[in-house]
Order: C-alpha cells, then structure tokens, then sequence
C-alpha cells in the first residue's frame, strides 16, 4: 500500500542513487539517469493525471536534450564543434523550461534585468577576452541570455511555494552548474570542478518533485 501511494517518490529517489552513480563512475547511463528517471516521472503523470495536462512535455523535452546535450559535453575531448553542438542542446533544453514555467506564471521583469545585467557584465569583462572563435563566443552567449530569461520566468511563476521554489532551486542549479563550467574551459579555474555534475544532477531532481509535488493530491498509483 505504501509503495502504490509513493510510487513517484521512490522513483524519484532512484534518481538521486543514480546520480550518486553518475558523480562515482562517469558511466553515461548513469549520468543520464536523473534526466531519464525524470522522463518516466513526468510520462506517468502526463498518462495517468486527470484531466490531461501538455505544458509537462516542455520539461519531457528540456530533459531530452540534456540527455542529449551532456553526451556531447562528455565526448568532446577538446572539440570546439562539440562543446558548441552541446550549448545548442542545452539552450533547447533552457527553452523547455522557460516556456513550461511561461505556461504556469509570467516572466519576472525586473528581477530578470538585475540578473541579466550580472551575467552580461560576467560575460564580456570575464570570459570574453579568452574567446578565440566566433561560433563559440556567439553560442555562449545566447546561452547565456536564454538561461537568465528561463530563471526570470521561474521566479514568475505562479504555483504553490513548494512546487515554486523547487522548480525555482532547479533553475538556479543548473545554472551554478554551467558558471562553473565557463569558469573551468574558457578561464582554466579548477577549484570547483567537482559540483558540476552533482548540481546538474540535483537540478533534475528538485526539477522533476517540483512537478510530482503539483499533482501530489492526484498523483497516479504505481503498481
């Protein structure tokens, strides 16, 4: 009876084993494990809440192309090309969650602003003067602008505090996890390489109980 009420947690809690997995092995399967697990989370939700629901699919999407993404990320062995098909995979991925929480709010202007004006002044005074490609430079950058306007978007929407500032905390992950990977290719800073992947991971996580935590009151019964 236990398991059939918290089906969705105790996937949801499979996700953090494999994320742990993910940080311990570097093995892809389990590096893709918090996006997959979050995938089959979200599908269970889409098939069997009632009424049906569509803005979950920009999240089934967003997860998609991480997944994506992040096997390119890991395969580019110092490949520009790679690095720059991985941002375009992760912008798609930032375009899922922008437009989920668009569905579910409205943007936060002015706090949008305040963060975009941090992240450009970071841009162009930090990381800017180690580009030596244009398609690297220009990737980055809308990369950048599309992850601030998603972060905008979240602190916009209007849900429960729960299920808002879990999906608000996930944002902010990913986007803490990204900082320190420009930090880490385009500057050489080492010293906090080692929370990339767990706060990737975490994003995810907090991502995926945002929505269970949405339809927590009718949440399907896993069997």
């Amino acid at each position: 009876m236990w398991l059939k009420k918290n089906g969705l947690y105790v996937l949801l809690a499979a996700s953090a084993v494999l994320a742990v997995l993910g940080v311990a092995t570097e093995n892809f399967i389990f590096k893709s494990g918090t996006a997959g697990m979050g995938i089959i989370i979200v599908l269970i939700i889409n098939f069997m809440a009632k009424p049906r629901v569509k803005d979950t699919w920009w999240i089934i999407g967003a997860f998609v192309f991480s997944i994506i993404g992040d096997w390119f990320l890991s395969n580019m062995n110092g490949d520009s090309t790679m690095f720059v098909n991985g941002i375009a995979l992760f912008f798609l991925a930032h375009v899922g969650y922008l437009l989920y929480a668009l569905l579910n709010g409205r943007i936060k202007g002015m706090f949008t602003a305040i963060v975009l004006a941090a992240y450009l002044a970071f841009f162009f005074l930090v990381l800017y003067p180690t580009f030596t490609e244009v398609a690297l430079m220009g990737a980055s950058l809308v990369y950048l602008l599309i992850s601030c306007f998603s972060l905008g978007a979240a602190m916009g929407m209007e849900r429960n505090a729960k299920e808002k500032w879990s999906y608000v905390f996930g944002i902010v992950l990913i986007i803490f996890s990204d900082t320190i990977i420009a930090f880490k290719e385009f500057v050489d800073y080492h010293a906090f390489d080692f929370l990339i992947t767990p706060t990737y991971y975490l994003a995810h996580i907090f991502i995926t109980y945002s929505l269970i935590d949405r339809f927590k009151t009718k949440a399907p019964k896993i069997s």
